[in-house]
């Protein structure tokens, strides 16, 4: 009974984790402009930086995902809460824009990377039942970074200089984070497994669409990971330069910063929805239908930004386009617990967030690029919507593993 009760802590500290280091590494499209006014960097110059972090998150959550699988979840999510607050420090205090791309890029995307896919692939091994609402109420925690640690962002930077925002922030992370590390554990099959001295392989407890001697290289050979790999990809390129430019693209129609940043903490207010809501019809009509269909939605919303320049319009852009790319990506880790072993869910789960990863890090630079270039950024918003519908075709693609057959006993 008390390991029912611990998992849910498990989801509450999954969920403060995600979302102060969302907003620690989200603070910088709220801090864009004012860092390009006070330095002269270029904006695609600074928005580079972001770009290098999603990359250095792609390379790096595999890594942390298969250290997760041999060590566990706490010294993973300890070490990066650490390398994150110091990496914050450092960016505050770079002195050149090719510095401040390699230290916020490159250390702060390494260190987030290790929060996301082991909190995800640690949640998936803790429930057996209500799996996809438990994904998706520690997601609702990340995204709960656009409503506080944005508007705190944007706060700090009217009192401050960007520096020292980014230094308070690092404060932030170390005192929240570094705790609530320490009370993420193993789930109880894998952790008594590990006590056994036997392969932490939870197949045998629980139902499995495979084997349990399915192999790591066998996984990633398969089909369906692939196509997991790939949706994720098109999905995360979709909704990255929406979410990263659309306070700047507010801005350049005449919206002050301020009520430019409420813009996304409606997002994020409706992404928390979407994805308590996305988490129970995934454990209703299955996280595959669910996901499919969202992911056409989300294209239809991109594609919908073109159209507004009124914070009204904006908001109702943003609330739709929030809910529906929120509520859609807990649904990945679902369906690598579905379709995959326990215990390879860190690399399974790190490998879905470097191909998301690598999806996000299309957005910012191709937005600065698109801006720098053309003043405006309609094209941004009709290359992400033509990505989304990319990613609704691929998804459609994704067919379950077949049920492993029973072993007939032989008298």
């Amino acid at each position: 009974m008390a390991r029912v009760h611990y998992r849910w802590v498990i989801v509450a500290a999954g969920g403060v984790l995600g979302c102060v280091a969302a907003g620690a590494m989200f603070s910088l499209p709220v801090l864009l402009r004012p860092i390009a006014e006070e330095t002269g960097w270029s904006v695609t110059g600074v928005s580079s930086a972001m770009t290098i972090g999603f990359l250095a998150m792609a390379f790096a959550s595999m890594g942390w995902g298969v250290l997760t699988d041999r060590v566990g979840p706490m010294p993973v999510l300890l070490a990066g809460s650490v390398i994150l607050a110091g990496s914050l420090v450092l960016a505050a205090n770079a002195s050149s824009l090719y510095q401040f791309q390699l230290v916020f890029g490159l250390l702060v995307g390494v260190a987030t990377a290790a929060v996301f896919a082991p909190t995800m692939a640690c949640v998936t091994g803790w429930f057996d039942t209500h799996r996809s609402l438990a994904v998706s109420l520690v997601s609702a925690g990340m995204g709960m970074a656009p409503m506080t640690m944005a508007p705190l962002a944007a706060w700090l930077v009217t009192l401050h200089d960007w520096r020292t925002t980014l230094e308070i922030i690092a404060a932030i992370v170390a005192v929240i984070m570094i705790p609530m590390s320490l009370l993420v554990r193993r789930a109880p099959a894998l952790a008594a497994a590990q006590m056994a001295g036997e392969a932490a392989d939870a197949s045998q407890s629980e139902p499995s669409a495979l084997a349990p001697e399915m192999s790591v290289a066998e996984a990633m050979r398969s089909p369906q990971f692939i196509i997991l790999l790939l949706t994720n990809f098109f999905c995360c390129a979709t909704h990255s330069g929406p979410i990263f430019h659309t306070v700047s693209y507010a801005v350049t129609c005449g919206i002050p910063l301020i009520a430019a940043v409420s813009i996304y903490s409606v997002e994020g207010l409706a992404g928390m929805g979407g994805r308590l809501a996305f988490g129970l019809l995934g454990d209703r009509f299955g996280a595959k239908q669910v996901l499919a269909w969202g992911l056409l939605v989300q294209a239809l919303g991109a594609f919908a930004y073109v159209l507004v320049s009124q914070l009204a319009a904006f908001y109702v852009v943003a609330a739709m386009f929030g809910f529906i790319y929120a509520g859609v990506m807990p649904l990945y880790a679902v369906l690598a617990r579905e379709n995959f072993p326990l215990k390879m869910m860190g690399t399974v789960i790190g490998a879905t967030a470097m191909t998301g990863s690598l999806g996000m890090a299309t957005g910012p630079v191709a937005g600065g690029w698109i801006y720098d270039t053309f003043a405006s950024y309609a094209g941004l918003y009709i290359l992400a919507g033509g990505l989304g519908i990319g990613a609704f075709l691929i998804a459609l693609t994704f067919k379950p593993f077949a049920p492993a057959k029973p072993v007939p006993v032989v008298a």
